[in-house]
């Protein structure tokens, strides 16, 4: 059985990519139409290792709770989020990563998911 240490990573760059957005928990399950739970979403920013379905379950519904808020034109420059850029012990994750969406995390402040975004997910 593996140590605790072993499965506690400490906050994740989920963590700190989801507080930039201004998304908070909430907002990311809302947008997720494979029915991530507050419970999953938790342990993810927190640092719990996660299998590697849920990391991509995890980041595919980042993109969804960003995208799903910006405007057309916003989409255009929006760099999609994968697992390595989320959690420290992906495969292929950099400890420099620098969010290139970070030019766009105020553009989200008091917006919903679009109601065409809504529709086309099934939410």
């Amino acid at each position: 059985m593996s140590d605790f240490s072993e499965r506690d990573l400490g906050v994740q760059p989920l963590d700190a990519i989801l507080s930039g957005w201004m998304l908070d928990n909430h907002d990311v399950v809302d947008a997720s139409p494979e029915q991530l739970t507050h419970k999953q979403l938790v342990r993810a920013r927190g640092g719990r290792r996660l299998t590697l379905k849920m990391m991509i379950k995890v980041a595919r519904t980042v993109n969804f709770a960003v995208w799903g808020r910006l405007t057309d034109e916003e989409r255009e420059g929006f760099v999609e989020y994968f697992p390595k850029h989320l959690f420290n012990y992906s495969k292929g994750a950099d400890p420099a990563f620098v969010d290139p969406n970070r030019g766009l995390y105020e553009v989200l402040v008091g917006r919903d998911i679009r109601a065409d975004f809504r529709a086309e997910l099934g939410l």
